[in-house]
């Protein structure tokens, strides 16, 4: 389970906000950005929210990938986003897809602010 596990909270994103509202769209973007960063697209799901007037709201969604996993959570009446990029790393090293994954969708969604983390996984630690 070695990999690498990045992380952000995106606040304020400036994109077109049709991107953060529509299902379509948005998996639209994730999915081509997993084949664009050479990740192995399996499938996708996601759900569309709406408010109580029926228009569109936000969107929750996942892309299941031969090396992990993409999620993305929006709220648009607020601008923000939380995205999650996992990759394991056991037959090669997907690092650098992961980052180019994460630093692409960080750019299409143009956040005022994010904050971002990275977490390596599968390290056992020997306790002291």
């Amino acid at each position: 389970m070695n990999g690498l596990h990045l992380i952000a909270d995106l606040y304020g994103c400036r994109c077109d906000p049709s991107l953060l509202e529509s299902k379509n769209r948005l998996q639209r973007v994730c999915v081509q950005a997993c084949r664009d960063a050479g990740l192995g697209t399996l499938g996708a799901f996601f759900y569309q929210f709406y408010h109580s007037n029926g228009a569109e709201a936000g969107v929750t969604g996942a892309v299941v990938l031969a090396e992990s996993h993409l999620a993305i959570h929006t709220w648009p009446e607020r601008g923000d986003v939380t995205l999650d990029v996992y990759v394991c790393n056991y037959t090669r090293d997907n690092s650098d897809r992961a980052r180019a994954l994460f630093e692409r969708l960080i750019q299409v969604l143009q956040p005022e602010q994010a904050v971002t983390q990275a977490v390596v996984r599968g390290q056992v630690v020997e306790a002291a």
